[in-house]
């Protein structure tokens, strides 16, 4: 059974940083899409950033494009997010998620991803 927790979200002020991390456990995620994902009250489920399932290609959402940095660990089975120039509207709980059969032309569709995270809150407030 793999599992996946993050970590590091919190409080912090408009045009801070924050980093998150997401630790899986249970099987090696090599071979799999792995990706953040946020929501908002109120809103649908938003894609953030993936790597592609070779871990060769990343992906962002033009929103975050040039703040937000997507990196993987493959040896210590970690996904992370560093998260800069933090806006009020990237306030959300943020989550991790991984899957085996997610094709490049749907990697931003969180349908296609089937692990998840619990998932941690980020705000951005001053």
């Amino acid at each position: 059974q793999v599992q996946l927790v993050e970590s590091g979200g919190g409080l912090v002020q408009p045009g801070g940083s924050l980093s998150l991390s997401c630790a899986a456990s249970g099987r090696t995620l090599s071979g799999y899409a792995m990706g953040w994902f946020r929501q908002a009250p109120g809103k649908e489920r938003e894609f953030v950033a993936a790597f592609s399932r070779t871990g060769g290609y990343t992906y962002y959402a033009d929103s975050v494009k040039g703040r937000f940095t997507i990196s993987r660990d493959n040896g210590k089975n970690s996904l992370y997010l560093q998260m800069n120039s933090l806006l009020p509207e990237d306030t959300a709980v943020y989550s991790c998620a991984a899957g085996r059969g997610v094709i490049t032309s749907s990697i931003r569709n969180y349908k296609q991803y089937d692990l998840w995270g619990q998932g941690t809150q980020v705000t951005v407030s001053s």
